[in-house]
């Protein structure tokens, strides 16, 4: 049976009447809850200043911890709060103790902050494979192929931003293990999305921003490390608040963080993590189990719709263990680039990606919006 909308949904998601937003693998719309703490600390911080410093370090603090939960890390500890994926991805590229001829395995079809940043390492002597995924029905032996005694790392997304395809990370994460590779997964299209387990997968690294389908605020990323790993670790950044006793101004002698904080090396944004405090509290209330059951049910009903239709073309993964919550489709008969601005233009929040038109919806999402934002597909 299709999930019914909720009173809380309508409560925590009132998006114009004349909006169908799909676009939650771009940037999401905040749930109330989450733009209330928003303007609740403005107003805060307008009226009374630091006063209530000591609470707002209690809401970050919390924040490691539901972002623990919500990926199944061993400890809060291991939890940095960083401004994006691509700063996360640039202390492992340029913190990592690369030797000349080594080389990183990933797929070629990564959005540019998971592609760039080990492109530029080639200044290193480090080499990036990218594996073609787009030809074969195993990505993951694709990527496995690319691998030799010199690879050091696998940087992968959980799910390709223009496909929509979820790769197999426990499969990924055991073949890395066993043969001593760092695994780097950018999950920024899925934590939020479907469950994550960072101790299944066997993941050394996973980063993602809030403001998908975490549902938060720019400017504020999860990053998680094992603690392996951050002893391995370069640091490329330092400040006061990367150090052991960060509270501690007048002490003269220092030490790095033992936990992941040691990668934050100065003050927090502190509006950005009200934010995504607020808005990780509504998916653990709403629970993740129920959270993907409903977007991954969202997909087989927007992709049966896609397959009935003469007009449209699904360009995204059939099998339902590579769906995600992204659906990409074409029309047929019409430019996809004009039909996005169709689509724009009548109400519809989407994407142009990987050929076609990219919708993706939520857990909140209704049916009916569903059903018409492709039947304007159909029409327009």
């Amino acid at each position: 049976m299709a999930p019914m909308c909720t009173p809380a949904d309508d409560v925590e998601f009132p998006l114009l009447p004349s909006l169908i937003h799909l676009n939650h693998a771009g940037v999401s719309p905040w749930p109330r809850r989450s733009a209330d703490a928003v303007c609740a600390f403005a107003r805060e911080n307008q009226q009374q200043g630091s006063l209530a410093y000591p609470k707002w370090l209690r809401i970050e603090s919390e924040l490691r911890e539901l972002a623990a939960l919500l990926i199944n890390a061993p400890h809060a500890d291991d939890i940095a709060l960083l401004k994006n994926t691509s700063e996360g991805l640039s202390f492992i590229a340029y913190g990592f103790p690369w030797q000349q001829g080594d080389n990183i395995v990933s797929v070629d079809q990564e959005f540019p902050s998971n592609r760039i940043v080990w492109e530029s390492l080639a200044t290193e002597g480090v080499e990036l494979r990218c594996a073609a995924i787009g030809m074969t029905d195993d990505p993951e032996q694709a990527l496995f192929d690319l691998v030799d005694e010199r690879t050091r790392l696998l940087a992968v997304s959980s799910v390709q931003y223009a496909s929509g395809l979820r790769l197999d990370l426990a499969r990924i994460g055991n073949f890395c293990r066993c043969r001593g590779i760092v695994l780097c997964v950018d999950a920024i299209q899925s934590i939020g999305a479907l469950r994550t387990d960072v101790q299944a997968i066997q993941a050394d690294v996973v980063v993602a921003d809030g403001h998908k389908w975490m549902l938060g605020p720019e400017g504020v990323a999860i990053f998680y490390t094992t603690p392996a790993l951050r002893e391995r670790l370069r640091l490329t950044q330092y400040g006061w608040h990367m150090v052991e006793h960060s509270g501690d101004f007048e002490r003269r002698d220092w030490t790095v963080a033992r936990s992941a904080r040691r990668f934050e090396c100065g003050s927090p944004n502190m509006l950005g993590i009200h934010g995504l405090h607020a808005s990780l509290g509504l998916l653990l209330e709403v629970g993740m189990d129920e959270v993907e059951h409903r977007i991954l049910d969202n997909t087989a009903f927007m992709s049966a719709l896609i397959h009935e239709s003469e007009e449209l073309e699904l360009l995204s993964a059939h099998a339902a263990s590579r769906q995600s919550g992204i659906v990409v489709f074409r029309r047929r008969d019409r430019d996809s680039a004009v039909l996005h601005e169709a689509l724009r233009l009548h109400g519809v929040q989407c994407a142009l990606r990987g050929g076609g038109i990219r919708y993706s919806p939520h857990y909140y999402t209704e049916r009916p919006q569903l059903s018409r934002a492709l039947q304007l597909a159909r029409e327009l």
